[in-house]
């Protein structure tokens, strides 16, 4: 009895956080829509018509963001619609406690390396990513790891750098290293 009760509180631990798919479904659709309309509002600053050259710089722009906030609204208002008619997929998990954990410990070394890149060099914070994915998330030992983060290292900078002579982000290493 006593192995029941905490296997069912372990349960409910687990199903805690808990994200629908009518509930995903819908914050991506607004999201969109959102971003479709910030690039609507955009354009408008350019022109959207027609001048003697042909459109006005914002009419590209203007008509795509009108498309992906309308194709925005027609999914939401059909995830709207499949709710009230009674869709139970809409009712399924899309988001529980382990997918989160698997998602955050995917986004999470990326948001480092976004940061790291910004405050110690792309090279270094390149370094450390593919180091960290490949040792702690990938299992490998330290010697592949450690060979492919320098080798790939070492490739952007001869390829970006020297060959198409594309500067990317510098920390405090680079210059101590002629870089």
């Amino acid at each position: 009895m006593r192995e029941n009760a905490a296997t069912a509180g372990a349960d409910q631990k687990g199903s805690a956080l808990m994200i629908t798919r009518f509930w995903a479904e819908s914050a991506t659709a607004v999201a969109t829509m959102a971003f479709g309309l910030i690039i609507v509002y955009g354009a408008l600053e350019f022109g959207i018509g027609w001048d003697s050259s042909g459109p006005q710089p914002g009419a590209f722009p203007f008509y795509t963001g009108l498309l992906v906030a309308l194709a925005s609204l027609g999914t939401l208002a059909l995830t709207i619609g499949r709710r009230i008619a009674g869709n139970a997929g809409l009712q399924e998990s899309f988001l529980d406690a382990e997918r989160f954990k698997r998602v955050a410990s995917f986004f999470l070394p990326l948001l480092a390396f976004v940061v790291l890149s910004v405050t110690l060099g792309m090279y270094v914070a390149t370094i450390l990513y593919l180091v960290f994915a490949m040792r702690f998330q990938g299992g490998y030992g330290w010697l592949p790891s450690l060979a492919t983060a320098f080798g790939a290292a070492a490739f952007f900078y001869l390829a970006l750098e020297k060959f198409f002579q594309i500067g990317l982000l510098k920390g405090p290493l680079e210059p101590l290293l002629g870089l």
